[in-house]
């Protein structure tokens, strides 16, 4: 696989040149620069690097500085494609794109869940937003993007801590003009856009940037009849800049964005798809599994097909490979409505003495409602309803100021600063059962052990009639109220969360500095620090009528400890219990409200020596301390977990949900951080070389195992847990606090390149290499309590979405027709990744193979690029891959004790996945005056 990865990179390198965007470090709120340039030369591209326009060549460290040009010539409208042109990037979304997830060098904050903020932190013009996937919409007319690798947080904004991605859209200016562009493609895709910029006066002008977009879904809903993944959104931006001198400027911005689509769909990961599937999608024959020990997945098939299959979902399903047909419940939906707004003001102001002042002021509000029928399937199991009940909203002041200057005749470049920001978070949920839901867990239950004779999915509790005295035969004295139980679990429909409300209120304040030394007219060193302070406020109320689960906890809680029960009416009466209460669903919780706090300072910062030996070199090396803050899961789900480590089936029990509240809370991650780099730059070629390590404590790692969402730190521990850390025993893999240290390592090196060979002519390269592993000997807290089992993959392996080669290349050609004022336009992209593994816990089922994604754009423009059509195509070789696979909601069929298979940690769980997008074509019209 190394070799043919290798072979491919270097076809790829040769046939397209090195694709890279520009290297250039960044600052999360700094005032915009001048664009890059779209001339031959790449010595003029200017950055605001660290709080001040610098050339790119004289910046000591690693960002990608995307132009406007390549942005519109790979057509990126969103900060997902921002991939292709970013080695060391990777972009994706998987249930709600209201919580996209950036990497940087293989680290992100993966997962739905709105209490984990990102380990990217994404600006746009300066202004925080709160999570990354706000930025997954069209941005209008954008000057650049620049995209800092590692930790940030001394330059201003909120801190992050693995990158930053920092959009710069156009801003005003005093000459009218306007342009505009209608796009179409496949899948009806209509795309319209224009900006118009008006000189008001001779120190205000103003400027309008409007997007509309309309676009079939990928995905094909047979049942309800309806596309899903659909585009249907449009996008305004106003701005006024107000510049009386060239000391003083005010950019007021105010934009608004509304989304009404239906989004996002799954289908089955299927043997086709993922060889280590093997047999999972297959019905067990027969329905009863021999008595193989260990048993083997070749054995039989696996039995929660026969059951979903009997209830509805068609077999084909389970192995349709990369066909968009889904299967859906009927009169389920995934429909959903965003809307995002924000308004902010930004001042510079040169004081005099060298001394300026800038001043971004913002406040935004974000709000998705979403739909969906979360198990993926026809058979009704579980569902968001899209009526407005399930949603998320932030509301977020920011404030910051800076002040920087000179001093010591030029010898101290300075910077000092403050950042503010108040949020509050309310989420709202309605997740419930299904129609099918009862009828589901009773035939899970019948199907999968020594009951298989008695399955039957058209008999009430799911079992003929003559196994009824079986049963209770076999549940010994608990067999009247485990047969009762059947009864009472498959009447459970349609039940479930009424109204859950979780609010979260962020108070997060800070000071930093950023200081360049100018040792000699060669050697600088740089020094930045910043203090936070980050305070949560949490609670919630909940809302249930899921009435089921509290009557199996009072029928059957006694009959799973009684000393006298038989260990198959306890296994059968925790079956019960366990599918009837799933995820928390339970009525115990009706109206009942859980509060918590939490409190944290953390000081990070950066130090930098930089040398320049001849003109054009730039050789540096770098520490940086970065941290992002902790905070609360907020799903109901997570209390799941104490009252199952208590050993009890009820809040009551565990002294209620509030003594439990305390255990959604997850800890502040933090990383080391170490580079040495160089720059080389002169006329037409440019090239930048960097090496990293990058060491995580209390990884914040979210992830969903089936049955329940975990937030948990991981953490590595020095001496050995003697495999404690890799079985299913949630008791061992204890780690002494002593010896608790960093559990994720990032490490690698990137080269980026650009070439003009001659006129009109530019080639790019990016390549990265990076080993993004967790540690061996891992534990889930800082005082080192054990790891989940469900994460006893992790060990020792990468991070997922990590791939540990990618290259990047591109080829533009802009060729002059003879004394026209005519040009050509040829382009072509490319993005190679390595294999990689799509799902937080690392299950082989999720692997994603090799591939490589290209884009391409031919066209014609008129005399100044007054007027252009380009013919495009993105994923022109419609390479099928997924984004992201996950463990179908529920859908674990039976396993024997002991099942030990390495390649099937999963037991008999089948899989879903997130797809990524197919191949699309248009044309595009442009014009401008």
């Amino acid at each position: 696989m190394l070799n043919r990865l290798l072979y491919t990179c270097a076809v790829s390198a040769l046939a397209l040149g090195i694709a890279s965007p520009a290297i250039a470090q960044t600052a999360p709120a700094a005032t915009p620069a001048p664009a890059a340039s779209t001339e031959d030369s790449n010595d003029d591209i200017v950055v605001t690097a660290q709080g001040r326009s610098q050339l790119l060549a004289n910046v000591p460290l690693a960002v990608s500085a995307v132009t406007a040009q390549s942005l519109s010539l790979s057509g990126a409208n969103d900060i997902r494609q921002l991939s292709q042109l970013a080695p060391s990037l990777l972009v994706s979304s998987t249930g709600n794109e209201a919580n996209g997830s950036p990497r940087i060098r293989g680290i992100g904050t993966v997962g739905d869940n709105p209490g984990l903020e990102s380990s990217v932190a994404v600006f746009i013009d300066g202004v925080y937003r709160s999570r990354a996937g706000i930025g997954l919409n069209e941005l209008g007319e954008i000057d650049r993007v620049e995209v800092l690798r590692g930790p940030q947080g001394t330059l201003g904004g909120r801190n992050a801590s693995a990158g930053v991605i920092n959009i710069f859209s156009k801003k005003p200016s005093f000459t009218f003009g306007g342009n505009a562009e209608a796009t179409y493609g496949n899948y009806d895709f209509y795309r319209l856009a224009g900006a118009i910029n008006v000189p008001l006066t001779e120190t205000i002008a103003a400027r309008v940037d409007a997007v509309y977009v309309n676009r079939k879904g990928f995905y094909n809903d047979t049942t309800n009849n309806t596309d899903v993944n659909d585009r249907n959104r449009y996008f305004v931006r106003g701005q006024i800049l107000y510049q009386p001198s060239a000391d003083f400027s005010l950019r007021l911005i105010g934009d608004y964005t509304h989304r009404n689509e239906k989004c996002c769909a799954a289908t089955y990961v299927g043997s086709s798809v993922n060889p280590y599937i093997g047999n999972l999608n297959t019905p067990a024959t027969p329905l009863l599994q021999p008595g193989a020990s260990p048993p083997r997945v070749n054995d039989s098939g696996n039995n929660i097909i026969n059951v979903l299959n009997d209830l509805g979902q068609p077999l084909a399903g389970f192995n349709q490979g990369y066909s968009r047909n889904i299967s859906v419940s009927p009169g389920r939906s995934f429909a959903g409505l965003t809307t995002d707004a924000g308004i902010s003001g930004e001042v510079n102001w040169s004081l005099g003495g060298g001394i300026n002042l800038t001043s971004i002021t913002a406040y935004r509000s974000y709000k998705n409602d979403q739909g969906g029928d979360i198990d993926y399937s026809a058979v009704d199991i579980l569902y968001r309803a899209a009526d407005g009940g399930s949603s998320r909203q932030f509301k977020t002041f920011t404030q910051e100021l800076r002040l920087n200057g000179e001093a010591f005749n030029g010898h101290l470049d300075w910077l000092v600063g403050g950042f503010f920001a108040n949020e509050d978070l309310t989420v709202h949920d309605n997740l419930k059962f299904g129609t099918q839901y009862g009828r589901f867990a009773t035939c899970r239950i019948i199907s999968g052990g020594g009951l298989a004779a008695f399955y039957s999915p058209t008999s009430p509790g799911c079992f003929a009639p003559s196994g009824a005295a079986t049963i209770g035969a076999l549940s010994g004295l608990s067999g009247p109220d485990v047969l009762a139980g059947f009864t009472l679990l498959d009447s459970l429909n349609n039940l479930g969360s009424t109204n859950d409300t979780y609010k979260q209120n962020s108070l997060n304040y800070a000071a930093f500095t950023h200081n360049i030394i100018h040792v000699t007219d060669t050697l600088d060193v740089t020094l930045g620090g910043r203090y936070t302070h980050e305070r949560k406020k949490f609670d919630a109320t909940f809302g249930n009528n899921n009435n089921v689960c509290t009557q199996l906890q009072a029928r059957l809680t006694d009959d799973i400890t009684n000393p006298l029960t038989t260990a198959t009416g306890r296994a059968l009466a925790g079956s019960l219990v366990g599918l009837g209460c799933q995820g928390n669903s339970t009525a115990e919780l009706n109206g009942v409200s859980i509060n918590s706090q939490r409190s944290e300072s953390r000081f990070s910062g950066t130090a930098i020596v930089s040398w320049k030996p001849i003109n054009h070199l730039l050789v540096y090396a770098s520490y940086a301390r970065g941290y992002k803050a902790g905070g609360f899961n907020l799903d109901r789900s997570a209390l799941k977990a104490p009252i199952t480590a208590t050993g009890t089936t009820t809040f009551a029990a565990a002294g209620g949900a509030q003594s439990l509240a305390a255990n959604l809370q997850f800890a502040p991650e933090t990383v080391n951080a170490y580079e040495v780099g160089a720059k080389y730059s002169t006329g037409p070629f440019s090239l930048s070389l960097a090496a990293f390590r990058q060491q995580f404590s209390n990884f914040q790692l979210n992830t969903f195992n089936g049955t329940v969402f975990l937030v948990q730190s991981i953490n590595g521990c020095s001496s050995s847990l003697a495999g404690g850390d890799r079985d299913t025993n949630a008791a061992t893999g204890v780690c002494p606090a002593g010896d608790v240290g960093y559990g994720v390592l990032s490490q690698g090196v990137e080269a980026e390149a650009s070439l003009v060979p001659i006129r009109n002519v530019r080639v790019n390269l990016g390549f990265t290499y990076q080993s993004s592993k967790y540690r061996d000997n891992l534990v889930g807290s800082a005082s080192g309590g054990a790891l989940d089992p469900a994460l006893r993959k992790l060990p020792g392996d990468n991070l997922s979405n990590a791939p540990e080669v990618v290259v990047t290349s591109s080829f533009a050609w802009t060729p002059r027709i003879g004394n026209s004022g005519l040009s050509g336009l040829f382009y072509i992209d490319s993005r190679l990744s390595g294999d990689y593994n799509t799902g937080s816990d690392l299950f082989p089922q999720k692997e994603q193979d090799s591939f490589a994604l290209f884009n391409a754009r031919v066209g014609l423009r008129g005399k100044d690029e007054q007027w252009a059509i380009e013919f495009w195509g993105q994923n022109i070789f419609n390479k099928d891959y997924a984004q992201v696979a996950f463990n179908s909601p529920f859908q674990a069929g039976a396993t024997s004790a002991p099942f030990t298979d390495p390649q099937y940690p999963g037991g008999r769980q089948i899989f879903s996945q997130f797809l990524a997008e197919p191949r699309t074509y248009g044309v595009t019209l442009r014009g401008k005056f």
